[in-house]
């Protein structure tokens, strides 16, 4: 009896001992830290509190690096953010009207956390998540993985979804979004809601730099930022980069400032089309852009209001310029746009791809 006793007690303290492991293993896999990629001079950084991009730093026609992205000092600084510095937005980027879609047959209804709206997948979006490193490489890459639940801000079903961050090169930074639903159709809609600032990201206003946007036609919205379900031209509007033009050139002419999803010019397929050419004068700094999404919002962070970051620089109206690459918003509720919705069995795959010059 007492050997019975014993082995049951071994058996227990096994289990204990199992039971503690696991959990703090997942308590270290679930420590939020921070990653830096570098080649070159080329250096980016980042955390896996919203799979975040916290700097980039680039060098100038004469080569004295600065950091180009808006952000924060701390990654404790993120998790009240309200602007989504650099952060990977989702299970929808975006809005959705109403807050609401229906799918098959049955009526969904997601967190509404703008007005009776959804933006970027609703007040806990994958930009305010903790997620897991599956691969890092210094010199090379770092793939983030995530996994949504069914149910989560009201988005039906499960998903694993990846996010690889790549250098290429010396002047080349890639971004693979991955999703697979693994057991309902879902929406999936990711977006990379860096702020840009070439000069750098202490140094003002984005109204000098130069853009060009490979892109003739818009999605209007309403008051509201919901796409009316049109789609139409640029030709004679101050939304017309055609050809590259200062963005401050006729900004006064619309309601504070640019915040609109373009129609990518070309086919839409596996091939990467050219989408935007950002340039800013006093450092020769360009950045090129190339997706394989049918749409980019073009945002000039319009209601950034004194919001102190990284280094204590107090960054204000139009202090960076977002260039998300999407599918259209609130594609859910408007059946001429391109369908977001994945089926178990299926993938979605988003690439961008950035290319750095300094002239």
């Amino acid at each position: 009896m007492a050997n019975k006793q014993l082995s049951l007690h071994v058996v227990g303290l096994t289990v204990l001992v199992l039971l503690l492991s696991c959990f703090v293993n997942y308590s270290v896999s679930k420590q939020i830290k921070t990653y830096k990629l570098t080649r070159g001079k080329l250096s980016v950084t980042f955390t896996n509190y919203g799979a975040v991009m916290i700097s980039l730093l680039l060098p100038d026609r004469h080569g004295k690096q600065d950091d180009v992205v808006l952000g924060f000092d701390t990654v404790d600084a993120y998790k009240n953010d309200t602007t989504y510095f650099g952060a990977i937005v989702g299970r929808v980027a975006n809005r959705i009207g109403g807050a609401k879609f229906e799918l098959n047959g049955q009526l969904y209804k997601t967190d509404p956390n703008e007005g009776h709206n959804t933006l970027h997948g609703g007040t806990k979006g994958f930009g305010d998540v903790i997620w897991s490193v599956e691969n890092y490489v210094p010199t090379s890459h770092i793939t983030f993985i995530y996994h949504s639940f069914d149910g989560e801000e009201g988005f039906p079903g499960n998903v694993t979804v990846k996010v690889t961050y790549m250098l290429i090169g010396e002047n080349k930074l890639a971004l693979k979004m991955e999703a697979k639903p693994l057991n309902k159709p879902t929406p999936i809609n990711l977006a990379l809601h860096t702020y840009w600032n070439l000069h750098g990201h202490n140094s003002g206003d984005i109204l000098s730099h130069k853009i060009q946007l490979l892109a003739k036609k818009i999605t209007p919205v309403d008051e509201e930022l919901i796409p009316t379900g049109e789609i139409t031209s640029i030709k004679g509007t101050p939304y017309d980069f055609l050809e590259p033009r200062e963005i401050g050139s006729r900004i006064h002419e619309l309601p504070g400032g640019y915040d609109i999803n373009y129609v990518i010019d070309g086919i839409v397929g596996k091939h990467l089309r050219k989408t935007a050419v950002v340039s800013e004068k006093v450092t020769g700094r360009k950045m090129e852009l190339w997706t394989n999404q049918p749409g980019v919002q073009f945002y000039t962070s319009n209601l950034l209001k004194s919001v102190v970051g990284k280094g204590n620089a107090v960054y204000k109206k139009y202090a960076g310029l977002c260039l998300e690459t999407q599918g259209f918003p609130d594609s859910v509720n408007h059946k001429n746009f391109p369908s977001q919705i994945v089926n178990p069995g299926e993938s979605y795959l988003h690439v961008m791809l950035f290319r750095f010059t300094a002239h």
